[in-house]
């Protein structure tokens, strides 16, 4: 597969940001009431990544490494400004839906994961595809919590009504538990069809999630062996 189309595959379905991963649950599990709200929040985050992505490649050999993380984090956090002063003025009612999630891209653990792990070690193209695929995987499992949370609750399908008035929506699926309900249902349904997230794959390969206490335990083993 040719290494750009890998980076857009990666990011949609093998390393899927928020079914994989586990990111962005902060802005997944709020504004999903709506699906338009996800779509809004996946599209504003997918261009802040693409072009947080591209910069911070650019800039990657003048950046020193004792000021990386606050370098990235002023690149994110102009790029997300503009980004929100875009959507106040040509998207004044999805701005008001969203609200305080749209500043909080800044601090989005996508975002700074992408540009410390991908884009500071890789050229601008192939940064752009990997901010472009991690931002499509995101926005598409946002809108899908969202549509479901929105058809449960209200009935509706991007505001038009599909269930019948006579039909009561389950009004907890609009509500913040509704948001747990339906992603743990999407990730059982993952896990039964044989799409894992990355934390089940770790703990099937016997990983306790404990990092530095592995790292010590590998550690006092190499000295172990040294030693003998």
């Amino acid at each position: 597969m040719n290494k750009y189309l890998e980076r857009l595959y990666n990011g949609i379905v093998k390393e899927n940001p928020t079914l994989i991963l586990m990111l962005g649950m902060c802005p997944t599990l709020a504004v999903s009431t709506r699906a338009i709200n996800g779509i809004g929040m996946g599209l504003s985050t997918t261009a802040v990544l693409i072009l947080s992505n591209l910069v911070i490649s650019l800039l990657r050999k003048l950046i020193p490494d004792q000021v990386r993380l606050p370098a990235y984090i002023v690149v994110v956090a102009s790029l997300v400004t503009v980004t929100e002063l875009t959507m106040q003025a040509y998207l004044p009612a999805l701005y008001e839906a969203l609200g305080i999630y749209i500043p909080l891209i800044v601090v989005n653990c996508i975002i700074l994961g992408r540009a410390e792990a991908y884009a500071n070690k890789h050229s601008a193209g192939l940064s752009v595809m990997d901010g472009l695929g991690m931002g499509l995987g995101f926005t598409l499992a946002l809108t899908l919590v969202s549509v479901i949370r929105e058809l449960l609750g209200n009935g509706t399908f991007f505001g038009a009504q599909i269930l019948p008035e006579s039909v009561d929506a389950i009004a907890i699926f609009v509500q913040p538990p509704g948001a747990f309900l339906v992603l743990a249902a999407i990730i059982a349904v993952m896990n039964a069809i044989g799409i894992k997230s990355r934390q089940r794959k770790l703990v099937e390969s016997g990983c306790d999630g404990q990092c530095a206490a592995c790292a010590m335990s590998c550690d006092k083993k190499g000295k172990e062996g040294s030693a003998q």
